[in-house]
């Protein structure tokens, strides 16, 4: 066992994020303005841990002074949110944007910048308008692509001058993966070419506003948070690699190298092709895609994903699904968060920063979401109340240390933002996993209190400086 210090360099980002439909509440929300996530959880309530939903959230929209205190006392220097499009606007078709809503969002970044939090706003984190899903079947269809750009339009003119760090989309392959690809999320339609339809619409509404990002002069940089699941094979045979490949291909490339590199890959418009997943598109929004691409990507970071070559022979009744070319593979003895049922791993971290450099032409990117949720914290209280979180801050090091190692490998990540600054609700999840530097209590959601890792982040912040223990192994 030997003890590390690594100096964190004064222009890495050491932030926490989270999101508009997570932390506001329904406060204020006016007839219409509901989104996907408010629609699923009123059509689907039951399947959300004891039934927690967006209704109340944090009631962050009422609470963020004391929030954005808090971030400050916890040395949270950046802040990633979303402007809920949902909200923002009353006419979704015109651009009439919802006055009382702006106000509020004028009034968080004015307290933000007078704590001294950098803020970073995201256009869309699954706040799809619902009336839009309703009406033209949400991303499906190209005109939600041109609605996109208008509430872009409004929102940059509205708060450019207060916002230098812009993206358009968080996770944006999530949505219509649970829905049309897994059918496991309302309103549950096993649909592949639903699913590569959504994709496409998405990564050519990122490429739209880009384009409009530099059109209008915007200070600032543009860009998108993407969560590529590291995925390693479970040998080195040559069957499992492929399945590797093509896991990463259908998940991750399919996101990744049309925002970096301006295009799909071959490899997979041939695949789909082969499997008649005939989306629709043009040379136009091929071209509009390959023209803009993003200044910088933010990356959700959370554990690692191994597959193996499949076993079983794909049903000739069953839709196409990428399944059909891998299955996923349990390591033997992997360390686990059995709260969240996830393996950890923190070296992921090193060898997404590695990919980025040697295959995306080291663009500048951050870890944009990484932490971890413990189910009943309340167990580990201490006498005056405080969480004692000591595996949150274990599991932060490590990947920070990751995060570094990487920097000195010459990849050009900028930072490293902790999913969550508070508790917040999730799909189906809702509070039952906790991720927070601060916790809420559900039974009055006026109580914030500090766990044991908001001290620690606030001391990792000023002193700029990171000490591990490491093993021989993790050298």
């Amino acid at each position: 066992m030997s003890q590390v210090s690594i100096e964190i360099p004064g222009d890495f980002i050491l932030g926490a994020a989270a999101s508009a439909w997570q932390t506001e509440g329904w406060s204020g929300k006016k007839q219409g303005q509901d989104s996907y996530l408010d629609l699923w959880y009123r059509h689907d309530r039951h399947v959300w841990h004891n039934g927690y939903g967006p209704s109340v959230a944090t009631d962050f929209i009422n609470r963020y002074p004391e929030d954005v205190a808090l971030m400050k006392q916890s040395g949270v220097s950046h802040y990633r949110t979303s402007i809920n499009w949902a909200r923002f606007l009353t006419d979704y078709e015109q651009g009439v944007v919802d006055e009382d809503y702006a106000a509020y969002i004028d009034a968080l970044l004015d307290e933000m910048k007078r704590q001294g939090v950098e803020p970073m706003l995201c256009l869309e984190h699954y706040e799809l308008p619902g009336c839009l899903l309703e009406k033209y079947g949400g991303w499906n269809a190209k005109r939600v692509v041109e609605l996109f750009v208008l509430y872009a339009r409004r929102v940059f003119e509205r708060f450019g001058a207060k916002v230098a760090r812009w993206f358009t989309f968080n996770e944006p392959v999530v949505v219509q993966t649970r829905v049309y690809l897994d059918a496991i999320r309302w309103p549950y339609e096993q649909n592949t070419t639903k699913w590569m339809q959504w994709n496409h619409h998405k990564n050519l509404a990122t490429a739209s506003v880009v384009q409009l990002f530099r059109q209008m002069n915007c200070a600032g940089s543009i860009g998108v948070i993407l969560n590529p699941e590291v995925t390693y094979p479970r040998s080195s045979a040559p069957h499992d690699r492929r399945a590797a490949e093509l896991y990463d291909l259908f998940y991750n490339r399919v996101f990744l190298d049309p925002a970096i590199k301006g295009e799909y890959p071959a490899e997979l418009l041939a695949l789909l092709k082969k499997h008649e997943v005939n989306f629709a598109w043009t040379p136009e929004e091929m071209a509009l895609i390959r023209d803009n691409t993003v200044d910088e990507v933010g990356i959700n970071l959370y554990y690692p994903h191994r597959v193996k070559a499949p076993s079983r022979a794909w049903h000739s009744a069953t839709p196409f699904h990428p399944a059909m070319y891998y299955e996923h593979f349990e390591l033997p003895g992997r360390r686990m968060n059995k709260s969240r049922g996830w393996e950890i791993l923190p070296k992921i971290v090193y060898d997404m920063g590695l990919r980025m450099r040697d295959e995306y032409g080291n663009i500048p990117w951050f870890i944009a979401e990484n932490g971890m949720g413990v189910e009943d914290e309340a167990r580990f209280k201490n006498a005056a109340g405080e969480i004692q979180d000591d595996y949150r801050i274990e599991f932060i090091r490590e990947h920070l240390y990751w995060a570094l190692k990487a920097v000195e490998a010459g990849a050009n990540c900028r930072g490293y933002m902790l999913w969550a600054f508070t508790d917040n609700l999730s799909p189906m999840n809702a509070f039952k996993n906790r991720y927070g530097l601060i916790e809420i209590d559900l039974d009055n959601r006026r109580n914030r209190r500090q766990k044991k890792s908001a001290r620690w982040f606030r001391a990792l912040s000023d002193s700029r400086r990171l000490l591990l223990t490491l093993d021989d192994e993790n050298k």
